[in-house]
């Protein structure tokens, strides 16, 4: 049966997933369009209408299931921002920055929700203990905020292709070593569920999440 503050409870972990997502994949958009591509524009893309940039598996139904099975963490994924990087001015230099720009803007906002909930009141749950506060849930609602921002933010940096980390990998790479990588993609979803599914990335998350949370909460 679905109570209140179960729906309380997905609303404060859906809604800053989807903010993250989007702006995630505004942020490779823009820094495309600026840096000379305006394949995103053009595809309507650059736009905070989260109904043209969410996955209906990635945005919703998988955070969903994470979050109803009691996964320690929870992220996602949106529809990625169409980018014709052979459109891009000084290729080296902004293949690197469009890759960065989702990373750098999950970052920019664990950052300010960090500092958001640090600023507030705390309160923790209802006085009753049944149902949150009203200030437990603004905290909460930054402290996933945050969470979730850095999740996405790490697990983008695996240096595996498709995702962010391995097209930064790339920019220093040899050419041919580029090319070896390169040719992975198209294996890189199987990649990246092995790692999940067999605790990979664990320790990533471990060495690097676990301490970040630290200090920004």
């Amino acid at each position: 049966m679905l109570t209140v503050a179960n729906l309380i409870s997905l609303v404060i972990v859906l809604v800053p997933l989807v903010i993250a997502v989007v702006l995630h994949e505004l942020a490779h958009g823009y820094a495309a369009y600026k840096l000379g591509d305006p394949t995103a524009y053009q595809a309507g893309r650059l736009t905070l209408n989260p109904v043209k940039h969410l996955d209906p598996i990635g945005s919703i139904v998988l955070p969903l299931m994470l979050k109803l099975t009691g996964s320690p963490f929870v992220f996602g994924w949106a529809k990625p921002v169409p980018v014709n990087f052979s459109r891009l001015r000084n290729q080296r230099t902004s293949v690197l920055v469009v890759s960065a720009a989702g990373v750098a803007t999950n970052m920019a906002l664990a950052l300010v929700c960090s500092g958001i909930y640090k600023w507030l009141p705390g309160s923790g749950i209802g006085a009753n203990g049944d149902l949150f506060g009203l200030m437990g849930v603004v905290r909460q609602f930054f402290a996933y905020s945050v969470a979730i921002n850095l999740v996405l933010a790490i697990f983008n940096l695996i240096p595996v292709p498709p995702l962010d980390g391995g097209r930064i990998l790339s920019v220093f790479l040899p050419p041919a070593l580029r090319f070896q990588l390169a040719r992975i993609e198209r294996f890189g979803i199987i990649i990246l569920l092995a790692l999940l599914l067999t605790g990979s990335v664990d320790w990533l998350f471990s060495r690097v999440l676990n301490p970040l949370l630290l200090v920004l909460l």
